[in-house]
């Protein structure tokens, strides 16, 4: 990676933005990505769809770093007037995949993957075979493989389209791994208070996941006034807002409106994150960081307690109050019931009492 040390999507006007980077103490601004070989042009897009467009230019580059370029680089003669970029075709099922609106550590996990996987071919073209000895190697641990295959099944829809002929899914198994349980909060409103006296935004990342069951790292962190009701009665996340893609309404507790009040200016609008103030939400690991500081300082918590711990504990309450795998499904955002099944075997909730169990 040579002296890369940051890169991310910067305003620099109004519906104008530009990749950042931050590479041996210099600091460098692309505002299309015709330096790596891209044709990507964001700013020429609607006003609605800039952003989106800098975060997929985002990853383009996070790939080209990968794979060697660097500031000193210009792979503008890469790009060939309709035609199509010459690479390998795992090469080009990735690029199309980064296109796609999923998380950064999603998408870093899916470029590693392809990563190992060319050092792997030392230069054979990919086929099922080939992957599945990549997969079968004996380097991996049951869980390691078990991820890596998922991701690799994932990206073999997008080389299909380029010609790639099977899969890997029955020629890789499916390894079995011990399970482990999610640790919920016991003691919820100390642990919050303590929170509070540590970070407001973090407390207030807390309430919302405990409270309205959002996940931490994308669905809190990127929401925006407008994603709340005046009376901030609910939250109201569309289907390209969460993991489950599907519309999702969620009612906001008493207990958690004071503390959005004290976040909500009298000169807040719709497109403002609720945490910044701004257009421009914090960076991706921004609550995962505050999350690490206040755990090496508390006392109060349990090992294998994570800030997605507040979630969990949230799940739990609904699905004890209101015994329905559905009422539960559709509070959590999953988008689908077996999501929801697997979701609570990985938490200490007791599902059945010797009442339930057959008798004679």
């Amino acid at each position: 990676m040579g002296k890369f040390q940051s890169i991310r999507v910067v305003r620099v006007s109004k519906n104008r933005y530009c990749i950042s980077l931050l590479w041996a103490g210099e600091r460098y601004r692309f505002y299309n990505g015709s330096v790596i070989g891209s044709w990507s042009s964001p700013n020429k897009l609607a006003n609605n769809q800039i952003r989106g467009g800098f975060e997929k230019l985002n990853s383009e580059f996070q790939m080209a770093i990968e794979v060697g370029w660097r500031p000193s680089d210009n792979w503008n003669d890469r790009l060939v007037k309709r035609e199509r970029i010459k690479s390998s075709i795992l090469d080009e099922a990735l690029a199309n995949k980064l296109k796609r609106d999923y998380s950064i550590h999603y998408l870093k996990r899916m470029t590693w993957v392809v990563k190992e996987l060319r050092v792997f071919l030392k230069g054979k073209s990919v086929t099922p075979q080939l992957a599945a000895e990549f997969l079968n190697q004996t380097k991996w641990s049951n869980a390691m493989r078990n991820n890596v295959r998922s991701h690799y099944i994932a990206l073999e829809p997008e080389l299909q389209k380029l010609g790639y002929d099977g899969s890997v899914a029955k020629m890789v198994r499916k390894e079995r791994v011990n399970e482990r349980l999610h640790k919920p909060l016991k003691n919820i409103e100390t642990i919050l208070a303590d929170v509070y006296e540590d970070d407001s935004r973090l407390h207030l990342c807390c309430l919302l996941a405990y409270g309205c069951l959002l996940r931490p790292h994308r669905e809190i962190r990127l929401l925006t006034w407008g994603d709340i009701s005046d009376d901030l009665g609910q939250i109201s996340l569309a289907g390209n807002q969460n993991k489950g893609k599907r519309n999702r309404i969620v009612p906001i507790g008493t207990y958690i409106k004071p503390y959005l009040k004290a976040f909500k200016g009298s000169l807040a609008i719709s497109e403002d994150n609720v945490f910044t103030g701004r257009k421009e939400p914090y960076n991706p690991d921004y609550f995962k960081t505050l999350w690490s500081r206040y755990k090496r300082k508390s006392k109060l918590l349990e090992k294998d307690q994570t800030l997605y711990s507040f979630r969990h504990s949230g799940a739990i309450q609904v699905y004890e109050k209101s015994g329905s795998l559905t009422t539960l499904q559709q509070v959590m955002g999953h988008s689908s019931l077996q999501v929801s099944l697997t979701y609570l075997r990985g938490l200490e909730v007791k599902q059945l009492e010797v009442e339930d169990m057959p008798k004679l």
